[in-house]
């Protein structure tokens, strides 16, 4: 049980990565990937990589400059312009649902402008799930250059695209629906200089 605590990823640049299990049954058609950074960093980094076999940027939260966040799906992306950080921990969820095709970004418990994205498309089930590294290979081939270095939080996915409710819930900490990936049951695994600390405040 993660409640409270971080994983500090000590160096930039860095090879280092935390590895997610999640019991993935089935193929994905709506989702929901909520997590909590805190970084100084202002060139590219990743904070949420999930590769098929067949796919290495299926699921991909990344963060090519501090005012955008880049969503992708099924190697797709859509671009979500935001308020530059003031050096705090920003709180992110992105979502997204096959039938209509919409892709969902809400930052520190506000949407952005909604976007589209794969319409029809099929998020595959067996992954690789990293936190810190970006893939270009299944569960690999990664670019130091796009490594992340700061802490992460508070991460959860979800099979379904999250009403505005529970978006707002997850940035609040609140009771949550049930996760495929929940913080506070998370299997994971540490690859290299990667610290589980207290969080330093809330």
């Amino acid at each position: 049980d993660l409640y409270r605590k971080v994983f500090v990823f000590r160096k930039d640049p860095s090879d280092a990565y935390v590895v997610l299990r999640a019991q993935l049954e089935r193929p994905l058609h709506n989702f929901t990937v909520c997590l909590r950074s805190y970084t100084d960093l202002s060139r590219p980094h990743s904070l949420f990589s999930y590769a098929t076999r067949a796919q290495d940027n299926e699921i991909l939260l990344f963060k090519p400059k501090p005012e955008e966040y880049r969503f992708y799906v099924g190697g797709k992306f859509v671009t979500f312009r935001v308020p530059e950080g003031r050096g705090d921990w920003e709180h992110v969820c992105a979502s997204w649902e096959s039938a209509s095709g919409i892709a969902e970004l809400w930052l520190n418990g506000k949407p952005r402008p909604r976007k589209g994205l794969q319409r029809g498309y099929t998020v595959g089930a067996t992954a690789a799930i990293l936190l810190g590294q970006e893939q270009d290979s299944f569960g690999g081939g990664f670019d130091l250059y796009n490594s992340f270095s700061g802490e992460l939080s508070d991460v959860y996915v979800w099979d379904s695209a999250l009403s505005p409710d529970k978006m707002r819930a997850a940035f609040l900490s609140l009771r949550l629906p049930p996760a495929l990936l929940a913080w506070n049951s998370l299997s994971y695994e540490v690859k290299g200089d990667v610290v589980v600390k207290p969080r330093l405040r809330e």
